[in-house]
């Protein structure tokens, strides 16, 4: 029997082998799932608060104030259409700039409810720059954020964060948390890592400071501050390559293999902890973004395995095969656990109704890790070896003494 390369799987790469992983969880409909953004329920007590305080002039008829709590009413019960037109009319009608605010925000939040993200997106700019005094720019602001975080939409994200940001004092601890999340996300996604961890640090000093999320599931916000430094993390240890193009074009082991491989896994387990913590906010669409991207990080690392060159140990046909055979037994697992993610987060959509584009991409993905996971076994099943004789394979592949042969 051939001798493998102790270096080809070091104890770290073990550990993530055997490492046990959570399943997708949610409940509910988050805040960025657009059935959820503009459901028009998470500000109405203080829509109803500042109304109140609306001064009735000569701009401002007690007939509109009525047409307003009527609007409202339609929000709440989700009829959107109907809320939509109500608050479109009031945006004209209405003198007094606080209600004609209120107005324009509860239009962006019906129309988003009908599915008309880009004209909710109009109505919550128009909010911030026509009424930038008014305190309910402070939610337009946030609602830009998530549904612009939602669309993907990633500088203009950015830019809405700022705008968030810049409230300055007035704006409250957990509506900054949800700024700083905001403008990581923008950031990461557009390959500012390093940037994008500076707001990642700041949130969690403020997180830190006021013991969010200490105690049961953390808010939402802190969901976003955790999938963003997740996905710092996986920019970072994917940028560690396994395999590198030597100067005649084939492909070499990286220098000093097994600390890199080490490295590599100790990224992925680090992105996974961060992914782990966005999904405990029991989210739906921050636990399916999480899930996918945990699922994606072991679908990437059995791509990168599987193309570690042949060692020139295995000098003939039956050596390489036998190579190949025990990679593929002992790495298979990376593809079972990126399904098992990618499985549990298409249910995850499936149970709570949500579609977004990230239950899509887990549904594409699960389908192309089964097609993997049925090539492997294929590949597997068609060598001339026993599973004893690969597993032999692995042992030396670890460097371990080779168990005795059963009789």
């Amino acid at each position: 029997m051939m001798q493998f390369p102790k270096r080809l799987l070091g104890p770290l790469t073990c550990a993530l082998l055997c490492t046990p992983l959570i399943a997708c969880t949610g409940t509910g409909k988050g805040p960025n799932d657009p059935s959820k953004v503009g459901d028009g329920k998470e500000d109405g007590a203080k829509i109803v608060q500042q109304l109140d305080q609306i001064t009735i002039t000569a701009h401002t008829t007690e007939e509109l104030v009525k047409e307003f709590e009527r609007a409202r009413s339609f929000l709440l019960v989700d009829a959107f259409d109907k809320a939509a037109k109500a608050f479109d009319r009031l945006m004209q009608q209405a003198g007094e700039p606080t209600l004609k605010a209120l107005a324009t925000f509860n239009s962006g939040v019906a129309h988003e409810g009908m599915g008309e993200r880009d004209v909710a997106l109009q109505r919550y700019r128009d909010l911030a720059k026509r009424y930038p005094k008014e305190a309910i720019v402070k939610h337009g602001l946030v609602r830009l954020t998530r549904l612009l975080g939602y669309l993907e939409r990633w500088p203009e994200l950015e830019k809405a964060a700022d705008s968030l940001l810049a409230r300055g004092p007035s704006l409250p601890v957990m509506d900054r948390i949800e700024g700083l999340g905001a403008k990581a996300l923008a950031l990461v996604q557009q390959g500012e890592a390093d940037k994008a961890l500076v707001q990642v640090s700041k949130a969690k000093v403020l997180i830190e400071k006021h013991g969010f999320g200490r105690g049961g599931a953390p808010p939402v916000q802190l969901a976003q501050v955790a999938f963003s430094l997740g996905e710092v993390r996986r920019l970072k240890s994917e940028k560690i390559k396994l395999v590198l193009e030597a100067e005649d074009g084939r492909p070499r082991l990286a220098d000093d293999f097994a600390n890199v491989l080490e490295a590599r896994c100790q990224g992925l387990l680090d992105a996974q902890a961060a992914y782990t913590d966005a999904m405990r906010s029991r989210d739906a669409h921050w636990s399916a973004m999480s899930g996918y991207r945990v699922g994606q990080l072991y679908q990437q690392l059995h791509r990168e395995t599987m193309a570690i060159p042949t060692p020139k140990a295995a000098t003939d046909l039956k050596k390489k095969q036998l190579f190949h055979a025990a990679m593929r037994l002992r790495y298979r697992i990376l593809l079972e656990k990126g399904l098992r993610m990618m499985t549990g987060t298409v249910r995850l959509g499936e149970r709570t109704g949500m579609d977004s584009y990230w239950v899509t991409r887990a549904r594409e993905a699960k389908k192309s890790l089964e097609q993997a996971l049925a090539d492997e076994k294929a590949a597997l099943a068609k060598l001339p070896y026993t599973e004893e004789q690969m597993q032999l394979a692995l042992e030396k592949l670890k460097g371990r003494k080779a168990p005795p042969a059963t009789p």
